[in-house]
């Protein structure tokens, strides 16, 4: 197996860092390389805002819901998806302005997020640990305001960089025959699919060396998309310029 599928299989969600800082130069090198993502029309839709002042970090560690490893982490970032030059470039060719229109806010959050997959798994290859940060959405206006993140831009979430202090256990995966269909989606062997993967989960669960518990994948999915509904992100998404038609 090559280094760059061995690494993609090897990912692990760090948030245990030790306090060595990582060398500037390597983090540009690491932007630049992550750049090299594929983009919508190579509209580039996506900006990061790295966050280095400790208060500004506490205070989005609280709005995450207490992620301290946003704090701890020697860097931490904010992935945005960023129609502001595509707007800037629309008005110059005498195109009009954006009309929040949902394909461009897909376009501009899958740039985004190709973006920030790329820089993951980068940062990882140089024996850096990682972790994404959704609980930023628990509150994005906050987050937008202390970030002066203009009209046409939003945080999509946070990422945390740096060196490992803790070695998890390897999640597996959903086999690759449940999320490959051929030719025509197949919907009647979901329950099946789902329920041999709780198996194997709860095994997981069960026998991992930290925070072991009775579970399923099943039992977290649910309840992390049920509980986390987020329900004021449409309107602060169309108080940004987004999803208006």
């Amino acid at each position: 197996m090559n280094p760059i599928l061995q690494a993609q299989n090897n990912h692990k969600s760090i948030r245990q860092y030790t306090e060595q800082a990582i060398d500037p130069v390597l983090l540009q090198q690491l932007i630049q390389s992550a750049q090299g993502a594929a983009s919508s029309s190579f509209i580039q839709a996506y900006s990061l805002v790295q966050v280095t002042i400790p208060e500004n970090r506490h205070q989005i560690a609280t709005l995450a819901g207490g992620q301290k490893w946003v704090e701890s982490a020697a860097e931490f970032f904010v992935i945005c998806a960023d129609l502001t030059r595509v707007e800037y470039c629309s008005l110059e060719q005498g195109l009009g302005e954006l009309e929040g229109n949902t394909e461009h806010f897909i376009a501009a959050t899958t740039d985004a997020t190709f973006f920030a997959q790329n820089l993951m798994l980068g940062a990882e290859s140089v024996g850096l640990g990682a972790v994404f940060i959704g609980g930023i959405r628990n509150d994005p206006a906050q987050v937008a305001e202390l970030l002066n993140l203009p009209n046409q831009v939003y945080p999509i979430f946070g990422l945390c960089l740096g060196y490992p202090d803790a070695e998890p256990d390897l999640k597996p995966r959903l086999p690759v025959d449940v999320i490959l269909h051929k030719d025509s989606y197949d919907s009647s062997r979901c329950a099946s699919d789902v329920n041999a993967y709780d198996a194997q989960m709860q095994a997981y669960y069960q026998s991992r060396g930290d925070n072991q518990k009775a579970s399923n994948w099943s039992e977290q999915t649910a309840a992390a998309v049920q509980k986390k509904k987020r329900e004021h992100m449409l309107g602060f998404l169309q108080q940004q310029g987004f999803l208006k038609r």
